[in-house]
Parts: C-alpha cells; sequence; structure tokens
C-alpha cells in the first residue's frame, strides 16, 4: 500500500482520503490485513478482484502485485487500519505454538473476513493509536498487536493458517504467462524474479530464452505496444495511461513512444 501514516513502525498503518485515489501497488511484501473504516476499497490483481465497504475486513495474502482504489463516498471520507503480519513474527509464532501446517494454502489469496466481536473489539483497541500517536509506542507494541490479530483471525478461520504460516519459497512458475499479465508493474527486476520464483540470473536466462532478449527491452517494448493500442483504439490521453503501464513520468513515456513509433505519442489520437 502507498504513503499511509505510520502508527506503529512497521506495523500499524492508517489511511485517510477525502478524494478518490489509485495507487499502483508494485510489491506487497506481507500478509495484511485491513479494516475498511469508511469509504470504498477495492484491490485487483491478475487473478482476483475484491471490494470492501465500511466494517468489512480482508486479508491480503502476501508476494502479490496489485492495484488499489481508494474512494472516499459522498457522506463519509476513505478511512482504512491496515496491520501488517510480518514474516518474522509469524515465523516466532508458529515455533512457540508448534504450528506446523500440512498443506499449502490453495484458495483465493485474498479473503474477506467473516467479521466477529473479537475482531470488532481488536480493531476499536487501534483507534486510540490512530487518533492519539505517540512516541512511547514501541515496537513491542506492535509485536503484541499482531499476536493479537493472528489469534483472533484463527478463532474466526481456522482455515487461514496454511495461508498465514506457509514459509515457503515462491515455486518456480510459467514466465510467459506471468509476464503477460504483470509487465505494467513498475518494478525492479530483481521482483520480477523473486516472484517467478527463481534467482537474478536464473531468471535474465530463462527470461532470455522465452523472450529472444533482455528483461528491460521486453518490458519497455510491451508497454509501449500496450500504449499504442489505447491510444489510437481505446482512445485513451497518454496523460491518463502512462503511470498504469509503468512509466515514472509522463516525459519520459514520451519520449519513449517518439523513439519507438517516430511520433508523439499525442500525434496518434
Amino acid at each position: 500500500m502507498v504513503n499511509p501514516t505510520e502508527i506503529i513502525p512497521g506495523i500499524v498503518f492508517y489511511s485517510y482520503l477525502s478524494a478518490k485515489r489509485k495507487d499502483k501497488v508494485g510489491f506487497l511484501k506481507h500478509n495484511t490485513l485491513v479494516m475498511q473504516v469508511s469509504g470504498l476499497f477495492s484491490l485487483e490483481t491478475a487473478h482476483q478482484q475484491v471490494t470492501m465497504q465500511k466494517g468489512q475486513m480482508l486479508l491480503i495474502g502476501k508476494n502479490q502485485l496489485a492495484q488499489i482504489n481508494k474512494t472516499p463516498l459522498d457522506d463519509e471520507p476513505y478511512q482504512t487500519i491496515i496491520i501488517t503480519l510480518q514474516e518474522e513474527i509469524l515465523r516466532k509464532i508458529a515455533l512457540e505454538e508448534q504450528i506446523d501446517i500440512k498443506e499449502k494454502h490453495n484458495g483465493e489469496r485474498n479473503i474477506l473476513i467473516t467479521p466477529n466481536e473479537y475482531l470488532k473489539g481488536f480493531f476499536q483497541s487501534i483507534v486510540p493509536y490512530v487518533h492519539s500517536p505517540a512516541d512511547t509506542i514501541t515496537q513491542e507494541m506492535g509485536v503484541l498487536k499482531v499476536r493479537e490479530a493472528v489469534k483472533l483471525l484463527l478463532h474466526a478461520m481456522p482455515q487461514l493458517k496454511n495461508l498465514l504460516f506457509d514459509f515457503s519459497a515462491p515455486h518456480k512458475i510459467d514466465l510467459e504467462t506471468f509476464m503477460a499479465s504483470h509487465f505494467h508493474f513498475n518494478l525492479p527486476i530483481e521482483k520480477f524474479a523473486q516472484l517467478t520464483g527463481r534467482s537474478l540470473a536464473g531468471f535474465k536466462r530463462d527470461f532470455s530464452k522465452t523472450f529472444g532478449m533482455a528483461p528491460h527491452q521486453w518490458l519497455q517494448q510491451r508497454r509501449l505496444a500496450e500504449a499504442k493500442h489505447l491510444i489510437e483504439h481505446k482512445q485513451q490521453k497518454p496523460s491518463a495511461i502512462y503511470l498504469d503501464l509503468g512509466f515514472e513520468t509522463l516525459s519520459h513515456f514520451s519520449h519513449a513512444y517518439k523513439k519507438q513509433y517516430g511520433n508523439a505519442p499525442t500525434r496518434a489520437i
């Protein structure tokens, strides 16, 4: 998630917005529990789309690429409370509680949590930290909150154990299929390698065999081809698409487009 306010360092965050915002999220590293206080939240990955309204809770699985839309409603701002379930803490819980999973989680990676009074009470206990953050809030308090969140999640939905405590490395997945779905994310090549279950050297080697060129070259060409399609056939404006296609600035996009196709993108509309 992008630019929420950090309440407990590295663990508890709070997001408040009064205007609609779309965040291109490159990489969701940790399992994350989100409580929608008000407004509308939507998350979209290559394989799933989830929408959440006031009072709902969502567990977001780790190691994903996603886009998040944050939408205030007419009568209320957008507010969420976010609990990051860091793997280091989850490993400690697994050791102390002697938790051992027998099989990997094979369902959806992002799961709406069945609300109950315990979880509602848990998030209510976070509210004072949100409204009155203080320097005296320590990392130790954050660890305690993660432990509490995990216990309450497992009480509500015991099957989440296989998702929360899966510490295996990502398996090696089909490179062509993955890149076709995720080329528009502005990520370092190292992250693409990690998400496909490869070392950086292995990723570059497999990429060259699959696509016949280096990753940076292919990504640039694929993004520009998508931009050309959107501009010429969908009447999209360059200023509306460059960020969604992984370009950091409009000037960078325009320069790359002109170099590739011989004319500025605005001339193709």
